[in-house]
């Protein structure tokens, strides 16, 4: 697709606003914690296809409207009339979640997800996508799939126990448990907790030291640190060799050094 220099907020479920080069795109069923809804899923599907192709794109900002963050899948829709068959779940996460969040870890700009509130199901398995979380206290994360029947999606499944390892993993699974903002930050679940009154300036301060840093540089990261638990040692030592080689062609590289220097 063409690149795009403007991006739609025609949403009935999103608001997107950009400045700068940062796009924030907030869920927006507030009456619902922004629960996903088909509606949803159709319409992020088209926003991270514009905001991927928009230009001079730096950095996307999730969050959610209202008192939530993401309240996981409204099963409100999983209301089927009696005789009529049961959906695939399977199939359901081929064509809404997996693609979801593939798109974000694959997005080339670092993605910050702003929990200001409830993340439960694939809204937690959404926020742990993204590559840097930063929540409210007392902000709550929560996998209640084991009281269905489930299992975690949208990729939790290896999200989580990188995250915390295989003990905690299994206890927040299988037990369902409520895990806070402030945990979550103890843990290493997220990166940051912050008080309510802080929230908005310290989700400012994030942004502003991303994109005060060389693009490239910041996209090579993320593609080399999201190979790293896949890779042996030597296929790492050689991804970084030839990423490091790409960054070094950047002239904003040689620019910052000689800041440095003149500094110095």
């Amino acid at each position: 697709m063409a690149p795009s220099t403007a991006l739609s907020n025609a949403y009935e479920c999103l608001q997107v606003t950009e400045n700068e080069g940062v796009v924030q795109l907030k869920l927006s069923r507030p009456d619902r914690l922004n629960a996903f809804s088909k509606t949803m899923h159709v319409e992020l599907k088209q926003a991270l296809k514009e905001i991927e192709r928009f230009v001079g794109l730096r950095l996307l900002v999730l969050t959610g409207d209202g008192r939530g963050f993401c309240a996981g899948q409204d099963l409100e829709e999983r209301r089927i009339p009696e005789g009529q068959p049961k959906p695939d779940l399977g199939d359901s996460l081929k064509n809404t979640y997996s693609p979801l969040v593939k798109r974000l870890r694959k997005l080339p700009v670092p993605v910050v997800a702003a929990v200001n509130g409830v993340a439960a199901g694939a809204g937690a398995s959404l926020a742990l996508a993204c590559d840097i979380v930063i929540a409210k206290r007392t902000a709550k994360f929560t996998f209640p799939f084991s009281y269905l029947g489930l299992i975690p999606d949208a990729g939790a499944t290896s999200t989580l126990v990188r995250a915390v390892g295989q003990a905690r993993a299994m206890a927040i699974v299988m037990l369902g448990e409520v895990v806070t903002g402030e945990q979550a930050a103890e843990w290493g679940l997220i990166w940051k907790a912050v008080d309510e009154e802080d929230f908005d300036a310290e989700i400012e301060t994030c942004i502003n030291n991303l994109t005060n840093r060389p693009a490239l540089g910041l996209e090579l990261a993320k593609r080399s640190l999201y190979r790293a638990m896949d890779n042996d040692f030597e296929s790492q030592l050689e991804l970084e060799s030839q990423c490091q080689k790409l960054a070094g062609r950047n002239p904003l590289f040689w620019e910052k050094v000689q800041q440095f220097l003149d500094k110095k």
